[in-house]
C-alpha cells in the first residue's frame, strides 16, 4: 500500500515535471550533474515513465492486489 501510494506520487510529479524529476536524477548520480546535457526525448520518456507508473498504480489499487 505505501509503496503503491509513493510510485503514485513519484508518476504524477515525473508526469507534470519531468526535467524537475531527471535533473535531480542526474544530480545525484553524476559527478559533474551541472555540464551534462539531456537529449530532449530524455524528458519525453520520464513522462512516459510516469504515465505507466500512475496507470499501475491506480490498477492495482481496484482489485489488483
Amino acid at each position: 500500500m505505501v509503496l503503491r501510494v509513493i510510485l503514485l506520487a513519484l508518476g504524477v510529479i515525473e508526469l507534470l515535471r519531468p526535467r524537475k524529476v531527471v535533473d535531480f536524477w542526474m544530480g545525484l548520480a553524476a559527478t559533474n550533474g551541472d555540464e551534462i546535457d539531456m537529449r530532449p526525448w530524455v524528458y519525453s520518456a520520464a513522462r512516459v515513465e510516469g504515465v505507466l507508473l500512475v496507470l499501475w498504480a491506480l490498477r492495482r489499487g481496484h482489485g489488483g492486489e
